[in-house]
């Protein structure tokens, strides 16, 4: 039962369960007689059918899936034996597998690979999954149940993560307002459905302006600074709207856009930075301010209604810290920006388009070198199997073996299947690296089968990126912060992949959100080690390793502009937070919420004209999917995160005990712990939060 609840309220992000396979549904079968989701899948594994999965086949089976769902519960709850762990707690964990199976794939397939008619699905099976959640979450007799089980669970013999499991529903229910009176009950249905709409609205919205609000360039000229590559890919993009002879340059979900660091025309820069900013809050069809001043209003309603002071703390019940640290530092690189601006004759101030393009001018003067630099020896397959897979194989002994007979949902997608050490098959891998408008923006896992030992499950996780596709037989150079991007999706890819634990609700990434992050960061250590880097590393053309002294300038530019990176992400965690400890009646009206965004970084002391929010609200759909009031745990990641590599530091570094440790205390346990008491037994000690200063340079 999972899954659904977690999509009603978060379907963007990180995973579900899924079943395991029985019947094989073939390609012969007919369409209209046989829908691919009524019967767990008969390929490998439980594979997903792609080739088979049409559109019209979605809805009839979020049908049948909520229908059966209902009458396995009413089965539950009709039972007239006492109340037990079994007949109640597994049940409910063996219930919705059909719905699971097509919530899985749509909700994978919207970020994915979407079209407008499973948009205008996306829209129509949102207030329905939330209407099916509460039928079963506000349910009193089920409700009686569990409330009885947990009363009585330190009397029942169970293991630890079969108690942690009772009062996991335990508070599920509660927190989703079971405890509520029928009037106030009545209210919560009807917020909960809103809310799902207008979260589906304001994320569609997002999409569609990424698309519309790409830059038109007219002149080759002004793509001055931009690499040949890129120049095609402009081109190409423009061919596919209808724009022959003109250049398109795609807009990516931050605030901040690759190409700003390029060019060098500064009125594209301001364009093109304009554009992004101003994503959501323009007026027509996509603007997303009165969509969002609508559901903070909800999320406000309801948590008043659930007797918790706000949104945030209904959702954290902790406060977030902030350090002003990361200003200073942020306005000690802006000077050293001005003054290369003005050592250059200019006599312009420094603005926020300027910063990507002075930044990589100062970068390349203090370090000798500038990131064009390194993206001829980060060419993409070799990043992947010679660096990501190739630092997972040292050290957790993992080995990887790509499949060309499982189907996919896009010709760009690859599949991989993973071994242990011994030669057992730990799992799939599915790996989605190129941008396209049907995609949404940003990098992110997902899993299409959970690893469950109740459900005999083995785990199929994806990762996705959003590559610039070059043209044809041109290599796939990635940036730096691309490559970064690639070994931190991995790790949540190991996440889901080491999970070994009993049942479906704690597999892989189902842990705290503000834990969730965490061991993605760590495994984006291994990206800079030596070893790693140097294999991976190569020129595409040349075939060349990276000089060393290339490498060590790599290294040793690290700690350049932190304080721009930390304080662009402050500055939207504050936002998020700010937005979500409104009462009702605090909320701003629409045409004032960019008002209100500008007097909060103020009022926070994190206001800077040239470093603008990396997510302005309008545009910010990591609260509006899983991250609400919650945009801070990247930061609380990162401390666990720079405590982890001072402790492989340590420890010997890139070893196989090391990994080992990491697999068996943490990566593999799921939520079935506490997460600080699993990050307790894998460290020996609670976190420490100066390796992260130090990291940044804010010490």
């Amino acid at each position: 039962m999972k899954s659904v609840i977690l999509f009603s309220f978060m379907f963007l992000i990180l995973g579900c369960s899924m079943s395991s396979n029985s019947k094989t549904v073939t390609a012969n079968d007919k369409i209209n007689n046989i829908n691919p989701f009524f019967e767990e899948s008969g390929l490998y594994m439980s594979y997903p059918p792609f080739d088979l999965i049409k559109n019209e086949h979605y809805m009839p089976a979020f049908s049948k899936g909520m229908s059966n769902h209902i009458k396995e519960i009413e089965l539950i709850i009709k039972n007239n034996e006492e109340p037990t762990f079994k007949n109640t707690i597994i049940a409910m964990e063996m219930s919705g597998q059909l719905l699971d199976r097509v919530a899985t794939v749509f909700y994978a397939l919207t970020s994915a690979n979407t079209n407008e008619q499973m948009e205008k699905m996306r829209a129509e099976i949102a207030p329905k999954l939330s209407s099916h959640s509460d039928k079963i979450l506000l349910n009193a007799k089920l409700f009686k149940r569990v409330e009885s089980i947990y009363k009585n669970r330190d009397s029942i013999d169970l293991d630890a993560e079969s108690i942690r499991l009772i009062e996991k529903y335990y508070k599920d229910f509660v927190r989703s307002g079971s405890k509520l009176s029928k009037e106030q009950k009545d209210r919560l249905k009807s917020i909960n459905s809103e809310i799902s709409v207008l979260q589906t609205k304001f994320s569609q919205n997002v999409l569609k302006e990424v698309n519309a609000s790409a830059v038109i360039i007219d002149k080759k000229q002004d793509l001055d600074g931009l690499s040949d590559a890129a120049i095609q890919s402009a081109a190409n993009e423009a061919k596919t709207r209808n724009l022959e002879g003109k250049y398109v340059l795609a807009l990516k979900n931050t605030s901040g856009q690759p190409s700003l660091s390029s060019l060098t025309n500064r009125l594209i820069r301001e364009k093109i930075h304009n554009a992004s900013l101003s994503r959501g809050s323009r007026g027509g069809d996509f603007d997303n301010r009165e969509v969002l001043v609508d559901i903070i209003k909800l999320r406000a309603e309801k948590a008043r209604l659930m007797r918790y002071e706000n949104h945030a703390a209904y959702t954290l019940e902790t406060q977030t810290a902030q350090n002003p640290k990361a200003l200073a530092n942020a306005k000690k690189e802006a000077a050293d920006l001005q003054k290369m601006i003005e050592n250059e004759g200019n006599k312009f101030k420094l603005a926020s388009w300027d910063w990507d393009f002075y930044a990589e001018k100062v970068r390349a003067k203090r370090y000798n070198f500038d990131a064009s630099q390194l993206k001829p020896y980060f060419e993409m397959d070799n990043v992947l199997q010679k660096g990501v897979f190739y630092s997972a194989t040292k050290l957790f002994g993992i080995t990887f073996n790509e499949r060309f007979d499982l189907p996919v949902y896009h010709e760009d997608v690859r599949v991989f299947e993973v071994f242990n050490e011994e030669g057992n098959v730990l799992g799939l891998f599915l790996f989605d690296g190129y941008a396209r408008s049907t995609k949404r923006g940003g990098a992110w896992m997902n899993a299409y089968v959970s690893q469950s030992r109740l459900k005999n499950n083995l785990p199929i996780v994806a990762n996705h990126q959003n590559v610039v596709k070059p043209p044809n037989g041109e290599p796939a150079l990635m940036s730096f912060d691309e490559v970064i991007t690639m070994f931190h999706e991995f790790g949540h890819a190991l996440h889901g992949m080491f999970s070994n634990v009993n049942y479906p609700y704690f597999s892989g990434t189902s842990v705290p959100r503000d834990f969730v992050e965490y061991p993605s960061q760590v495994n984006e250590m291994w990206a800079v080690w030596p070893s790693i880097l140097q294999n991976y590393a190569i020129h595409y053309e040349t075939g060349e390793a990276m000089p060393k002294e290339l490498l060590e300038k790599v290294l040793s530019a690290q700690k350049f502009n932190q304080g721009f990176s930390t304080t662009e992400y402050l500055a939207s965690s504050i936002l998020d937070q700010a937005l979500h400890q409104l009462q009702e009646e605090d909320v701003p009206k629409a045409d004032d919420l960019l008002g209100f965004e500008k007097n909060t970084l103020i009022q926070a002391g994190i206001s800077f004209d040239a470093i603008p929010p990396r997510y302005r609200s309008t545009y910010f759909s990591h609260i509006i999917g899983g991250y609400s009031a919650g945009y801070y745990s990247y930061i609380w990641s990162e401390v666990l995160d720079a405590d982890t590599v001072e402790w492989f530091k340590l420890n010997g570094g890139l070893k196989r005990k090391n990994g080992d440790h990491f697999r068996e205390t943490l990566l593999s346990k799921g939520g079935s712990k506490n997460a600080i008491e699993l990050f307790i037994d894998f460290k020996g000690s609670e976190p420490n939060i100066q390796p992260l200063l130090d990291r940044k340079g804010l010490n």
